[in-house]
């Protein structure tokens, strides 16, 4: 199951110390998350448990980085129908920033995103010159989705951008806590992954916290949103 990642790690990380989740504007209602972070070999097998979920690293134990990967965490109460696990897939491309923010848009919003729009222009923002390479930045597409929204898919058909399907703010992650706070998973143990390779990959995946606590001090980004 080794799909396509594309996350590149930023090369400071100023947005984090000057934009980081507070009190004052934590969601005040379970909420998508956005995370990348280090993509591991274990992940690319995830094992199915008693009760039929999806585990990966459940025993914590890590070996090899395969690269970094962007995916959307589901929050507590929101249904991802199975249109949109056939929907959201980025083929062969390094385009996962642009897929699991556009996952977290369609959590947000009810509808489905151009996932390939989206990373195309974060790259065009983004610190690497040029568009000649693999992946973007978590940063570059929420940068994206702030400042121009999104373009919406219906029906098919590509809309035009549009501001209103973006969000209004985003904020990062400083701990774990925060990431089950703002996904309404305050008390588990873990999370729920929502990827972007289509039937090739479980529909829903769950991660140990542990798990995403340490990603996350690996240079993993965060992302917290208000929506609009």
């Amino acid at each position: 199951m080794s799909g396509p990642l594309g996350r590149r790690p930023p090369s400071d990380w100023k947005h984090v110390d000057k934009y980081p989740l507070t009190a004052a504007s934590a969601p005040a209602k379970p909420t998508p998350v956005v995370i990348g972070v280090n993509w591991y070999v274990e992940f690319d097998k995830p094992v199915k448990d008693a009760q039929g979920h999806h585990w990966i690293a459940r025993d914590g134990k890590l070996t090899k980085k395969r690269g970094g990967h962007c995916v959307c965490l589901k929050p507590r109460g929101h249904a991802d129908p199975d249109a949109w696990w056939d929907f959201y897939n980025q083929g062969s491309e390094g385009a996962c920033v642009g897929f699991g923010i556009s996952r977290l848009a369609s959590q947000l919003n009810r509808k489905l995103y151009d996932g390939f729009w989206l990373y195309h222009e974060a790259q065009k923002i983004d610190e690497w010159e040029g568009e000649d390479y693999d992946g973007t930045s978590v940063r570059a597409g929420l940068d994206i989705l702030r400042k121009r929204g999104h373009c919406e898919i219906d029906s098919g058909l590509t809309k035009p951008e549009a501001i209103g399907e973006g969000i209004r703010h985003n904020r990062w992650a400083r701990s774990v806590d925060d990431v089950l706070t703002t996904l309404g998973y305050d008390g588990l143990d873990y999370v729920d992954i929502l990827n972007s390779w289509g039937r090739n990959y479980p529909h829903l995946t769950r991660m140990p916290a542990t798990v995403l606590e340490r990603l996350w001090k690996e240079d993993g980004e965060v992302g917290l949103v208000t929506d609009r």
